[in-house]
């Protein structure tokens, strides 16, 4: 038995490698950012390669800052970007086209026609799904209907697809292994998680070939071994799960009714329900996850489509910071917004919304307004969303949530998570650990190869590191939340006929 697990943490702006220790710490961590793509309006790709070779590039790194080799990994867990879509050549292994990426939106009409043709009830009945180009299934129909020659070439087997984890699965076992786990295949709008099954009819509508998909698996088992021409050693690769579910797991959410959100590029609100699969009637998705012994179980989901990423413009776009952790100091420094929402809606809207031809906005700018007040508003945005989420998540399960764990990048940030305990009214609490999702996804490994015995074990490992607690009035919360409502009506349906 080796000393560590690997857990290669693919996410949509970076690839991560962090080697996990028996008792669940961090023994080394290295990140590499990668480039992202808008070649239109609404449009988001990668580059396959570079997720790739990034994520390679730090794998070596994480072993190297310690002095390791691959005869000392037990076992590499993957977690992934979900929705994303590769297409590749079988015999060459070069992608036919970018990466679409999950935020992307240039399906949004093959939705409205899926809709129109009566098919949408199904995917919501047989995939827990509403049905929105953010799904992979609208994306590979795109791909084989725009790159030439495309369709003839996946009939004849000749190209796979896949999400990230399959990806990487496929390069780092020399292309010998094409496979996806329980909950990433739940992520495609092309799986019934009913029967656990691709389902034929959906992918007759799109045209998909059944041939180019991956054969499905647990999240907790062994899919095949690291080449050595790779890596250096043959590991085995025993866990994937798509980045939410691998963060539930992470976060020892074993049990129905337990909560998480993950604040990482968007925002993601997950609740176990356990074997059973629960309709929404909020606008939330029922989804697959990861039981204590590694079976699929079933959860209910909310999705932001924007969390992080709404920080990263602030940096990237507007150029008003430098770093991310820059942003709490800025929010500590006025009282209030003065009166500004920002709506984050780059890429619509996701849950309890659901409106693709959103966008975001800035609301509320007098003349007084300025850079720490925008920085703020941005900062609260993410609280706000999340909150909506949960409202939904507590009408559609008729649970009052009696705590929040939380982890991703941004719940590092003290002021964004006292304002999400104030919006919510109830505790928020953050582990020691914030690196749930790779946690989640070396866990996973791990279990497969009996580097860790069972789930218990692995919950003695979670660490509490604080607890925020509200501290505005009721009526105070009302007014933030009224405002935010108004802000977001604004948005609605902007990009629609334009």
């Amino acid at each position: 038995m080796g000393k560590y697990v690997m857990a290669l943490d693919q996410g949509t702006t970076s690839s991560r490698c962090i080697l996990f220790d028996k008792e669940g710490q961090i023994r080394s961590l290295a990140k590499k950012e990668f480039n992202q793509y808008y070649p239109k309006p609404g449009w988001v790709e990668h580059d396959p390669h570079e997720i790739w070779s990034s994520q390679m590039a730090v794998a070596m790194e994480a072993m190297s800052q310690i002095g390791v080799d691959a005869s000392e990994i037990d076992a590499i867990g993957i977690t992934n970007q979900r929705e994303t879509t590769i297409i590749w050549d079988k015999r060459t292994g070069n992608p036919i086209y970018p990466a679409i990426v999950w935020q992307c939106r240039r399906t949004a009409d093959i939705v409205d026609q899926l809709e129109a043709d009566g098919l949408g009830q199904k995917i919501r009945e047989r995939c827990g799904l509403v049905p929105d180009a953010y799904f992979s299934g609208t994306k590979v129909k795109w791909i084989l209907d725009h790159v030439e020659g495309a369709r003839e070439a996946a009939k004849r087997g000749e190209l796979l697809f896949g999400t990230v984890d399959t990806w990487l699965i496929w390069k780092l076992t020399h292309g010998q292994v094409h496979v996806t786990d329980y909950t990433n295949a739940s992520r495609t709008m092309l799986f019934d998680i009913n029967k656990m099954d691709w389902d034929q009819e959906i992918l007759d509508y799109l045209d998909i070939p059944r041939c180019i998909l991956p054969e499905v698996k647990p999240s907790s088992c062994i899919y095949g071994y690291s080449s050595e021409l790779i890596i250096g050693g043959r590991i085995p690769i025993s866990g994937a799960a798509g980045d939410q579910q691998a963060a539930l797991f992470g976060q020892c959410c074993f049990e129905p009714g337990d909560v998480k959100n993950t604040y990482g590029t968007g925002g993601f609100l997950l609740m176990h329900t356990g074997d059973k699969a629960v309709k929404s009637k909020e606008g939330l998705l029922t989804t697959i996850c990861v039981n204590a012994d590694g079976t699929p179980g079933y959860a209910l989901e909310g999705s932001v489509f924007v969390c992080g990423a709404a920080i990263q413009w602030l940096r990237d776009e507007v150029q008003i910071i430098s770093s991310a952790p820059e942003t709490e100091s800025y929010c500590q420094s006025v009282p209030d917004t003065n009166g500004v929402y920002v709506v984050p809606a780059f890429t619509g809207l996701g849950a309890p919304y659901w409106d693709q031809y959103a966008r975001g906005a800035i609301l509320g700018l007098t003349r007084g307004a300025g850079k720490a007040h925008l920085i703020r508003a941005t900062v609260e945005s993410l609280a706000y969303q999340v909150t909506d989420v949960i409202k939904a998540m507590e009408r559609d399960s008729g649970v009052r949530l009696s705590s929040l764990r939380v982890d991703g990048g941004a719940s590092a940030n003290n002021f964004l998570m006292q304002f999400q305990a104030d919006l919510l009214g109830t505790d928020v609490v953050r582990p020691s650990c914030i690196e749930t999702t790779a946690l989640g996804a070396a866990y996973l490994a791990g279990l497969a190869t009996g580097f860790w015995k069972n789930a218990e074990e692995i919950r003695q490992n979670w660490k509490l590191e604080k607890t925020f607690r509200p501290e505005i009035s009721d009526a105070k919360r009302e007014k933030y939340l009224q405002g935010w409502q108004k802000a977001v009506a604004c948005t609605r349906n902007w990009a629609k006929d334009l």
